[in-house]
């Protein structure tokens, strides 16, 4: 059995980034742990607090329940990487993952960006450390709208083939119903088709979930 964590910056990246491959981590006998970092919600003018959308989330991929640490939205660099870095390092301590999914370094979001420093400054190698595997996803709306000239466009070499695993995905997704769009923005439930279709299509599956091998132990 592998022990799967997923850190991630708001509630609803992680059906976005790898909601499907986290259902096929669970079928497999897998245990998921998600861990949410900033509020989601703190930044917007109308609150909507995401945190009992990604309890039911959750519960429809089959994952345990989601850790929240509530740092502030979209304001992640008013708190010190440092203190970001010792919160993931004493829950990687406690859950002693062997896989663990983030976010892309190259996404638009400060959070994301932050999010993706901490985790790889908290698994810097060490002996006898127990994570052997980091993947970096993508966020339909963060990490294909940045600058192309900042030179960190996210270009995937490892994919995983969820074309069991999409219905699940979509329906973890309805849970943040108030996050969805109407076609064609990228938040809408087609855009997240297309995408998983594309990704599929590259490795000639139905479809795939794209990731980054940030580090890989064999």
């Amino acid at each position: 059995m592998n022990k799967i964590l997923v850190i991630v910056a708001h509630p609803d990246d992680e059906v976005l980034g790898c909601g499907a491959t986290i259902v096929k981590h669970v079928e497999s006998g897998d245990k998921v742990q998600v861990v949410f970092l900033a509020d989601g919600f703190s930044s917007r003018t109308i609150e909507v607090n995401r945190d009992k959308s990604a309890k039911y989330a959750s519960k429809v991929l089959g994952c345990s329940l989601p850790i929240f640490m509530d740092y502030p939205d979209n304001e992640m660099d008013s708190v010190s990487l440092l203190e970001i870095t010792k919160k993931i390092e004493i829950i990687i301590n406690n859950f002693k993952p062997n896989i663990i999914y983030t976010h892309h370094f190259g996404d638009l979001n400060i959070d994301h960006q932050i999010t993706h420093r901490a985790v790889m400054t908290a698994c810097r190698p060490q002996t006898n450390f127990f994570v052997k595997e980091i993947y970096s996803f993508e966020i339909l709306s963060a990490t294909h709208w940045q600058s192309p000239s900042m030179g960190n466009a996210f270009n995937p070499n490892y994919f995983v083939d969820v074309s069991d695993f999409m219905p699940q995905k979509i329906n973890a997704l309805k849970c943040y119903e108030e996050e969805m769009r109407l076609h064609p923005n990228t938040r809408s439930y087609e855009a997240i088709n297309f995408l998983a279709a594309f990704r599929g299509a590259v490795v000639c599956v139905e479809y795939a979930e794209a990731f980054c091998v940030e580090r890989l132990i064999k």
